[in-house]
């Protein structure tokens, strides 16, 4: 059986194509970051009417690329929430017009599933059940995962994720958008020890997060700093120190609480280096592993679609009414397989 997925649920652009059995056949991307770099964020608008441009002709990219032609697909997984309304409308609405026109099933897809099985499409793959920690965009959760379908949620944020305290804490150094990936650039030449930030709810008896009170002691930081390269660098270093403290405390805490062994990082922020180092170091020495996606599937991507809605759709049949709805606002653990 052969998916297609469609990602469109914010600022990029995904398809793939997935076969059971194969693996991945193809997949394309095309992010709008030099697009919304000028306004320093997304704009919503301006996203879907980028989607509207960009998504047939990368459902063609990836049907060259996998030499194969439109009768060969069996089904169509699209990202149905949460994240842009608009957005999700252009991949719905492509989806469930070329379903319809194949004759063939779609199945929505909850965008941070897709992330939080991601890794399975690496080598090695985890095996369930195991921890995972997601780190992607608004999200940062931590959940035990028994199955496809199957998730229990452990802790999450109460405020601020740890994606958004990366991007906020970077525009109050004057980085560019996106900002989480250029503070991790910046905090290379940050010197150790030269601050020391808050490390908010570390020791809160729970695995919940809050990075609002972090983000707040960045910003009083670098008022009461005269801010040159080294100190922006400084400042950097200190702030995703303190993030990667607190990722890292709580997902060992929350295999302790599960007596597993096996974590999963997942999202935007897993692709961060220091933080790969600083988990796998952590969790090997305990006799644990780590799992990551590869780099390329860290950031939104259609891959993840494709493959979440192959397994789904080897669990229960897809729909073939084509009536579609989408979702900006969907708890993850509303999802199941009935």
């Amino acid at each position: 059986m052969i998916t297609l997925g469609i990602e469109s649920s914010c600022d990029e652009t995904g398809l793939a194509l997935y076969q059971m059995g194969r693996g991945l056949l193809s997949h394309a991307l095309h992010t709008q970051i030099a697009m919304h770099s000028e306004y320093g964020g997304v704009v919503p608008e301006l996203a879907s009417r980028d989607h509207v441009l960009r998504i047939t002709p990368l459902i063609r990219k990836v049907l060259h690329d996998a030499n194969i032609t439109f009768d060969r697909i069996n089904a169509i997984a699209y990202t149905q929430g949460p994240g842009l309304g608009g957005a999700l409308l252009v991949g719905a609405s492509v989806a469930n017009s070329l379903a319809y026109a194949l004759g063939v099933p779609t199945i929505g897809i909850h965008h941070l599933e897709g992330h939080l099985l991601s890794p399975l499409l690496s080598d090695p793959a985890p095996d369930f059940p195991f921890v995972a920690l997601l780190v992607s965009g608004g999200h940062t959760q931590l959940m035990r995962v028994d199955g496809v379908g199957r998730y229990e949620l452990l802790g999450e944020t109460v405020d601020d994720a740890a994606g958004e305290a990366f991007d906020k804490s970077a525009k109050l150094l004057g980085l560019s958008y996106p900002g989480g990936a250029a503070l991790s650039t910046l905090a290379t030449t940050g010197r150790p020890g030269m601050y020391k930030l808050p490390r908010p709810m570390l020791h809160s008896g729970n695995l919940d997060f809050s990075f609002s009170g972090l983000k707040t002691a960045v910003l009083t930081l670098v008022r009461q700093s005269e801010l040159n390269e080294q100190t922006r660098a400084d400042i950097a270093y200190a702030t995703q120190e303190a993030i990667i403290d607190v990722l890292a405390n709580k997902a060992r805490a929350a295999l302790a609480q599960t007596g597993l062994t096996q974590l999963v990082v997942a999202g935007g922020v897993g692709a961060n280096q220091i933080l790969r180092e600083r988990l796998t170091h952590d969790i090997e020495k305990r006799g644990g592993r780590v799992f990551y996606p590869d780099l390329e599937f860290c950031t939104d991507n259609g891959a993840m679609i494709a493959f979440a809605g192959a397994l789904r759709l080897a669990e229960r049949e897809g729909l073939k009414n084509y009536r579609f709805n989408v979702k900006p606002r969907w708890n993850l653990q509303e999802i199941t397989l009935t």
